[in-house]
């Protein structure tokens, strides 16, 4: 269970949002909502325990996260807007280096189809350097294709540069690990088939 009590995050000189609470449950899809400029990465970064919130609380199965970083850190799978890739490495090496430094033992060959599956193909021996942007994202996105065991998951827009057989693609891999008991929380501009509607907070309900 995640629970946030009473937020509220501070950008620079300027207070984004504030009084903002919620609770997720197992086999939970949240979507964030609202426009540019209203505080959606900075909140999935302090649900992430990335950034610090100027008033508020969270708990992790009825624990503050800040008192078992470890334990949390172990159930969280978070990826952003900006992949975190090394340049000189291919998508194979790069996605092979941030499951092991997770933790998460997956071998080459399942690795190997993950790419293939988000569209890479023909990208698994390039220098990452070569790479878009949309490809370099999607390096990121197909970690979720491996089953890993990270309950909470926290994409920061995924579908973003994706064509719409990925798409869907994403959308029936996030369904399905809400169906396993796994918790789902995002944003994004984009309309996606997911098996049941999520449910949204819009942040402009609590915004300054």
């Amino acid at each position: 269970m995640l629970y946030a009590e009473d937020l509220a995050c501070l950008k620079g000189d300027r207070l984004l949002f504030r009084g903002l609470s919620l609770k997720m449950a197992p086999g939970e899809l949240l979507r964030i909502a609202g426009p540019n400029g209203f505080g959606k990465t900075s909140l999935l970064r302090i649900l992430c325990g990335l950034a610090h919130a100027e008033a508020g609380e969270i708990r992790w199965n009825d624990r503050p996260i800040r008192s078992d970083r470890e334990a949390f850190h172990r159930a969280l799978l978070y990826l952003g807007h900006a992949p975190a890739l090394n340049d000189l490495l291919t998508p194979l090496e790069n996605l092979g280096f941030a499951c092991a430094s997770a933790g998460d033992d997956v071998d080459e060959e399942r690795c190997v189809d993950a790419l293939v599956r988000i569209g890479l193909a023909q990208q698994l021996d390039l220098p990452a350097r070569v790479l878009s942007q949309g490809q370099r994202r999607r390096v990121g996105l197909a970690r979720l294709f491996l089953g890993i065991r990270r309950t909470l998951w926290v994409l920061d827009e995924p579908f973003t540069a994706l064509d719409v057989a990925a798409v869907a693609d994403l959308a029936m891999t996030l369904s399905d690990h809400c169906a396993a008991g796994g918790m789902v929380i995002l944003t994004t501009h984009q309309d996606a088939p997911f098996a049941k509607p999520p449910r949204v907070l819009d942040l402009t309900e609590v915004a300054v």
